[in-house]
């Protein structure tokens, strides 16, 4: 069921952000994207009822257990190391046009 939920947030949104409310990678990246203009859909898992079942399901799905778990046009692009580089590298910025999100 978590995982359904999560596949749906990520395919009805051009931007997801799987977060903590209290990470600093977390804050980093939002701050980011918000930076960019991108329309975000932000889940703060520590804030959800099921938030430790979405966790759960984005890890077998993902291979990914830490958060942010950012992904962009329904890819998932990692979390705020990943994300930092394509933003340094020049890449995040076109995958948010190609998405929609800016």
């Amino acid at each position: 069921m978590a995982l359904v939920s999560a596949q749906n947030l990520v395919s009805q949104n051009a931007v997801v952000v799987f977060s903590k409310s209290y990470c600093p990678y977390c804050k980093k990246v939002k701050q980011l994207l918000s930076s960019l203009g991108a329309q975000v859909k932000v889940v703060e898992l520590d804030l959800e009822k099921d938030g430790d079942e979405i966790q759960s399901a984005l890890t077998n799905w993902t291979k990914q257990r830490t958060v942010p778990n950012v992904f962009v046009g329904g890819q998932h692009i990692g979390g705020c190391d990943d994300t930092m580089s394509k933003h340094n590298g020049g890449k995040l910025l076109p995958l948010l046009k190609e998405a929609g999100a800016v």
